[in-house]
């Protein structure tokens, strides 16, 4: 048996990218699914998806900027599954730009969502996982965590957040609750995420990074290896890049 198996797992940001491919992971390992984004065809199709294949998934359209919207997922998965034992914050967005461009309101949003997201979504699970004292949260980060360029201040500021907010929970919990705490950081993924960048100083040089980009499938089977080790263990960090990226 798959220590996935009959697992219940949030999954923010999960009708594209990295989230849509790690939902089809964990499906296929028996995992029960929480799919949570704003756009409900594409959950809902995924559900579909799922489900054809013999998979347990449920949906709710959730805005990961609102805090009673992640209390209301969180009530709901475990009222529809009886336990909470993973989140997968993974929702998240780039639009990076030149700060001298002072594109304020696309800092706002990635502050709201980067950030206020996966605070939003411990904040929901964790007297859920306190209660049991078990549970791991896994977050989505980003080489622009660890490393910084031209028109990543404001996201890459973001990203250190995750995972400064990561070991701060880490070492809040893994003792007096028995928490897992995993951060992973990809480098260049084949997502959505370069659409949203509106900044055309930056959206050319990035493009030329992407070019060389992984496919969403690696880093669901990097998030399916840290949930699927022994409760014992915890996979506290992971930087999953393409082989030929030099950033």
């Amino acid at each position: 048996m798959s220590n996935i198996e009959n697992k219940v797992v949030i999954l923010t940001g999960a009708s594209s990218g990295i989230g849509e491919a790690t939902a089809k992971e964990l499906s296929a390992k028996g995992a029960k699914l929480v799919l949570a984004a704003r756009r409900e065809d594409r959950l809902q199709g995924l559900q579909e998806e799922l489900q054809a294949k013999g998979g347990k998934a449920i949906y709710k359209v959730t805005d990961v900027t609102s805090h009673s919207e992640m209390e209301e997922l969180a009530q709901y998965a475990h009222a529809e599954f009886g336990q909470i034992d993973v989140i997968i914050n993974n929702a998240g967005i780039m639009p990076l730009s030149l700060l001298n461009n002072r594109k304020v309101d696309e800092w706002d949003k990635m502050i709201d969502v980067n950030i206020k997201g996966v605070l939003y979504g411990i904040s929901a699970v964790l007297p859920y996982m306190r209660e049991r004292k078990q549970g791991h949260v896994i977050n989505i980060s980003s080489v622009a965590g660890h490393a910084i360029a031209p028109g990543s201040s404001v996201y890459s500021s973001t990203k250190f957040a995750v995972r400064a907010i990561t070991e701060g929970l880490r070492m809040e919990e893994s003792t007096n609750s028995n928490i897992r705490a995993t951060i992973i950081s990809p480098g260049a993924v084949t997502t959505e995420l370069t659409e949203s960048i509106t900044d055309q100083d930056v959206k050319s040089g990035i493009e030329d990074v992407y070019k060389g980009a992984i496919s969403a499938d690696s880093i669901a089977r990097t998030i399916c290896f840290a949930i699927e080790q022994p409760e014992d263990v915890a996979v506290n960090e992971i930087i999953v890049r393409p082989t030929t990226q030099e950033w």
